[in-house]
């Protein structure tokens, strides 16, 4: 599901908002889990996950192409972490 699938059927579950409103909640939600990983905090959505930074350390990389070694820098990089309910139900169809 991409964010304006998101949207549509946030807007058509929500009759009484407009499918302008909606997408000003999704985008301001949206935003401020942004803002607050950007500042350096968690997010936690009970029963789905939580969202966090993770720093990577400076690295001597190489290039695929011509296989010189390339200084990589270090750099934030964003981390799931499934709750159990989440991880439940998605277990319980048996599939995996």
């Amino acid at each position: 599901m991409i964010k304006s699938e998101l949207i549509e059927k946030l807007a058509a579950e929500n009759l009484h908002l407009t499918h302008a409103e909606v997408e000003r909640v999704v985008n301001v939600i949206l935003g401020r889990m942004t803002e607050t990983l950007s500042d350096g905090g968690r997010v936690e959505l009970r029963g789905f996950g939580a969202f966090s930074v993770r720093s990577r350390p400076a690295r001597t990389g190489r290039n695929p192409r011509t296989g010189e070694t390339v200084e990589v820098p270090a750099k934030a990089v964003p981390f799931f972490k499934s709750g159990k309910e989440l991880r439940e139900r998605l277990n319980a169809s048996g599939d995996a």
